[in-house]
């Protein structure tokens, strides 16, 4: 199945997002071009002096101080105005990129689960990592570097012009050639740039999904085959860059061709006007200096167009991530807790293939259901759907009476809480990891939440007790005490439902028995789904439904399926046949 990547912004819509970012910080904006234009200023005079030099010496004159104190001054203040023009610009760019980023990760952190799918996680990730960087050192780089070459573009020319129009025209020679070659140029690389992005996000996604998924390639013995694709993606990304390589050598030797026609021309032009006396030699040397210096910044600007296509193509990933629907404003909210209700909700995630029949489920406030069946029979995006996070492709959820579209995804969030056996933790203190689900509980509620689920034990014995750092870079958890964090956040939310997806899959035989404690802990008088791994969670639930190939076979208690005789007692004997028997 074809991936169905996040929106690419047009430029029309990059351009206008680019420029509401800047108004918002006219003031330091408007002083950066002030500076940038008297650094123009000061960097005409030295050629100009240099020419009167020339010209002073060749009159005999007994001094030149007074032109090399001129050239002094201008460079001691082109200095510190380029300096004050780049503080000035970061003090607009960077609120302007922080509310960028800001935005982007708002509206990622909003999208809905298989939207994040279909596109692949390394789209994103691509996203809000690489192009936010490559838009980052646009600002610290390129923009200044634009902005300055523009400015001593301008005032060189003026310089020229000021020196003998003859001259003036001599140098604009070269401005066709240069032209040309942009033409050349740029309508190659635009598309090349765009294509690099993507490359860029298709390998980040092989990668991404290589780590994550490690384990279960090498069980299956296709560490090979992953290796393959991540093979051919960097290759595709490395041909792509080397691609773009050639391209721009091509261009710089088109530029460094106007170059060469551009200085002719002007040596050119004022051996005949000195040789007229149209001119002073000194005059023509400060013309050929000021084309020479031209050389730069022109330079300069022909590389900026080349890494603004960079961040042009960076640039429109990050926005059209912004340009993705938002959840709509809801008020309506349940005040008091009511059933959670599937009904008739089936799913597929490639049309005509069902991994979820039609099916219809009620779990009243309190009541335990447990979902069993086989891998691969629904049971996770069953529970996917009853979390909020996967919306059925038929049937209709709802919590309490209000149906989910209805309600905002935070009050679903709020009142439905999804414990995985993918639980990750985040650096920090224990302490930050177990007010991720409520602000303001205090040292008593956070103790009582971790020895409810078992978790008093070690967590005591950490040496900073509660401020001891866990995650990255600080104490580290086993699988069995991140997933008891995660049941304590479950106790200090308070939610209404709890969907547990095998959050005791990870556990290993040691742990799993003080796992389900902490799950039943966790579920204590409130609604649950809970996705079972081992089979003694199903024992103690109120109810049981078992999927086999995406359709409810079975349901009701584990003392009524027993005595049945049907699919769950044969996975219930395959259970209890292995190195580990159900707790009697």
């Amino acid at each position: 199945m074809s991936r169905e990547l996040l929106p690419i912004a047009s430029w029309r819509d990059t351009s206008r997002y680019a420029r509401r970012l800047v108004s918002r910080h006219r003031r330091p904006l408007a002083a950066a071009v002030v500076a940038f234009v008297l650094v123009g200023v000061c960097s005409v005079v030295p050629p100009w002096m240099l020419g009167r030099i020339v010209d002073a010496v060749a009159a005999g004159e007994p001094s030149i101080a007074p032109y090399a104190v001129a050239i002094a001054v201008a460079a001691v203040l082109g200095a510190l105005f380029t300096a004050a023009s780049i503080a000035l610009l970061a003090r607009a760019g960077e609120p302007a990129l922080a509310e960028l980023r800001e935005e982007v990760l708002d509206t990622a952190l909003h999208l809905d689960a298989q939207r994040i799918e279909a596109a692949g996680t390394g789209d994103l990730i691509s996203r809000v990592g690489d192009d936010a960087g490559t838009v980052a050192d646009a600002l610290g780089e390129i923009v200044p570097l634009l902005v300055n070459s523009v400015v001593l573009i301008g005032f060189t020319t003026v310089g020229l012009f000021a020196l003998d129009w003859r001259l003036g025209l001599a140098g604009l020679v070269a401005a066709p050639f240069y032209v040309l070659g942009l033409r050349w140029y740029l309508p190659r690389s635009g598309p090349l740039y765009r294509e690099e992005r993507i490359a860029q996000g298709e390998l980040t996604e092989a990668l991404v999904g290589g780590l994550h998924g490690a384990a279960t390639l090498r069980a299956f013995g296709h560490e090979d085959r992953r290796l393959t694709i991540v093979d051919d993606r960097s290759a595709r990304a490395r041909d792509l860059s080397l691609t773009v390589f050639r391209l721009l050598t091509r261009f710089f030797a088109r530029s460094n061709r106007a170059e060469l026609i551009g200085l002719g021309s002007v040596l050119a032009t004022g051996f005949l006007l000195v040789r007229a006396d149209a001119v002073s030699v000194g005059a023509v040397t400060a013309a050929a200096l000021y084309f020479h210096r031209l050389f730069n910044p022109i330079g300069a600007l022909l590389t900026v167009f080349d890494s603004l296509q960079s961040t042009g193509a960076a640039l429109a990933r990050l926005v059209g991530v912004t340009q993705l629907p938002r959840p709509a404003q809801r008020t309506i909210a349940p005040t008091a807790p009511g059933p959670l209700v599937l009904d008739s909700v089936s799913h597929s995630y490639t049309p005509g293939h069902l991994v979820l029949a039609p099916t219809s489920l009620t779990i009243a406030p309190g009541e335990r259901v447990s979902v069993v069946g086989a891998t691969g029979a629904g049971k996770t995006t069953l529970g996917a759907i009853a979390r909020g996070v996967l919306t059925p492709t038929d049937g209709a959820v709802s919590l309490a009476g209000h149906p989910y579209e209805t309600l905002h995804p935070r009050d679903i969030r709020t009142r439905i809480a999804l414990v995985s056996q993918d639980v990750h933790v985040f650096a920090g203190t224990l302490r930050d990891a177990l007010t991720l689900a409520a602000a303001d509980p205090d040292d008593q509620q956070l103790f009582a939440a971790l020895g409810a689920v078992g978790a008093d034990g070690w967590s005591a014995a950490l040496p900073g007790g509660l401020d001891t750092r866990i995650g990255d870079g600080g104490q580290p958890l086993t699988p069995a005490q991140a997933q008891q964090i995660a049941l304590a956040r479950v106790l200090l939310a308070d939610p209404w439902f709890v969907v547990l997806d095998e959050a005791t899959a990870e556990a290993g035989s040691a742990g799993a028995r003080d796992l389900e404690k902490a799950a039943l802990a966790a579920t204590n008088g409130r609604g649950a789904l809970i996705i079972a791994h081992r089979l003694t969670q199903a024992e103690a639930a109120d109810r049981i439904l078992v999927l086999h190939e995406g359709t409810v076979v079975e349901q009701g208690t584990h003392t009524e399926l027993l005595a049945h005789g049907g699919r769950y007692t044969e996975l219930w004997q395959a259970w209890s046949s292995g190195a580990e028997p159900h707790p009697t």
